[in-house]
């Protein structure tokens, strides 16, 4: 590796530190990595010289996606390779009798392909196809940018004009954000999320699954129809409010896994949930992580009342927003950026007693507004989106709704959980989103 500092880039930056961190920590459980993927099923295939072309734009106009991630001394930079690696791949079925499942087949060794982090592609983009589906599927690790850069980087590939689109402003938000405070408010701030760390770490954390050496990612998609997506936005709306989305998700997946596994040891469900740095309308698709260090946390007999609970996780939101709990990470995540990554990644996984602090991860994209027709001529029926997780908890349920349809995507590692555990637990959570249990 060269010491030269000619081929860097940019440093990451301080958000990126935090999911590096877990992308050690999952490399180290034997898994790929903080791989994430976003895929979007299609009527048909679209222009692929037009895709070819955008994608090539794309990675002009935003080098780091040609990037390697490197470590020099204790920190970390996305330089410039000696030869750009391809980003655009097709894999198209030649087996009949392996047609109906290719395309899960081909994006689970995909998400799960392991490779040394410098290796690492930043972002790949892959069109799955066989005699009746297409899959538009993206790749990327973590650190390179979150699901809404994803979402941003699929209008861009999708624009006519792309000249609203800009780098903009490279330097992290993180520290804009501090560069506002004084240095007494960020000592205030970081005693502030000290505080809120240990009040959180007073219960042990359930884990919803056994404990087995992991062996790779599966995933499982449900998307609920158009009546069932109201109904839940309706539940939702009467249990925490209108802001409280995500929650009322959170909330009813912590009761199905408590119904699923009653038995399970430990005090409280603890999920790890993302409050978002992105500036509002920002068109860099590459800046702002959204930066996930608050936890809705719940003990045991909470959960198993329903009306409690809701009451529960949406006072806890109010106490985060009204306490600053959210900026008070900031000054936390600015120190962790200096620590080595085993170190980081132990101050963020476990408590204080070495515990693991989380039961289930959790991502809610919200509203996607993608043009259904307009992806490159192709017509877009359906999304999914995945993400790799540490074991435990070996479960990330990530959520989005897109053409009124709300899509749940329940990520496992096996053998932790097997599918059939997963489709108890989705049926159990169904029950819950619809107020049916």
């Amino acid at each position: 590796m060269s010491d030269c500092k000619q081929d860097i880039l940019e440093p990451l930056n301080i958000a990126d530190c935090f999911t590096l961190a877990m992308d050690e920590e999952i490399r180290q459980d034997g898994l790929a990595g903080s791989l994430c993927g976003f895929g979007l099923e299609l009527s048909q295939s679209p222009d692929i010289e037009k895709l070819q072309q955008r994608i090539h734009h794309f990675s002009q106009q935003f080098p780091v996606a040609l990037a390697s991630l490197q470590q020099r001394g204790k920190r970390f930079y996305w330089c410039k390779r000696e030869t750009p690696p391809q980003l655009f791949f097709q894999h198209n079925c030649t087996d009949n009798q392996a047609e109906h499942t290719f395309q899960k087949d081909t994006v689970k060794q995909l998400i799960n392909h392991k490779q040394k982090r410098e290796e690492t592609t930043a972002i790949e983009f892959h069109l799955i196809s066989n005699s009746t589906k297409t899959t538009f599927f993206i790749r990327w690790i973590h650190p390179f940018c979150d699901a809404r850069g994803i979402d941003l980087i699929l209008k861009y590939l999708s624009a006519e004009d792309t000249s609203a689109f800009t780098q903009g402003n490279t330097q992290p938000l993180v520290k804009q954000q501090l560069d506002k405070y004084s240095w007494w408010k960020k000592l205030t701030l970081l005693l502030k999320g000290k505080r809120y760390i240990a009040s959180i770490d007073r219960f042990e954390s359930i884990q919803p699954f056994k404990s087995e050496p992991p062996q790779h990612l599966n995933y499982s998609i449900y998307k609920l129809s158009a009546e069932q997506t109201a109904q839940v936005s309706k539940l939702a709306r009467k249990q925490v409010g209108l802001t409280g989305t995500s929650l009322y998700y959170i909330g009813c997946l912590m009761r199905a896994l408590d119904k699923l596994n009653p038995e399970q040891l430990g005090e409280a469900y603890c999920a790890p949930y993302a409050f978002n740095l992105r500036k509002q309308r920002a068109l860099s698709p590459l800046i702002a992580n959204h930066v996930c260090a608050l936890f809705a946390q719940a003990p045991r007999e909470l959960v198993q009342d329903r009306n409690k609970l809701f009451a529960h996780l949406k006072q806890q939101n109010r106490d985060v927003i009204r306490q600053q709990l959210d900026y008070a990470f900031l000054p936390l995540m600015w120190a962790g950026s200096w620590l080595s990554l085993a170190e980081y990644g132990k101050v963020l996984r476990l408590t204080s007693k070495q515990k693991e602090r989380s039961s289930f991860w959790f991502s809610d994209i919200g509203t996607l507004d993608i043009p259904s027709s307009h992806f490159l001529g192709a017509e877009i029926s359906s999304l999914f989106h995945l993400c790799q997780v540490t074991t435990p908890p070996g479960l990330a349920f990530l959520c989005c709704i897109y053409q009124k349809q709300l899509t749940l995507s329940y990520n496992f590692v096996e053998p932790l959980a097997s599918p059939e555990q997963i489709e108890k637990l989705h049926q159990l959570v169904l029950a819950e989103l619809l107020d049916e249990s």
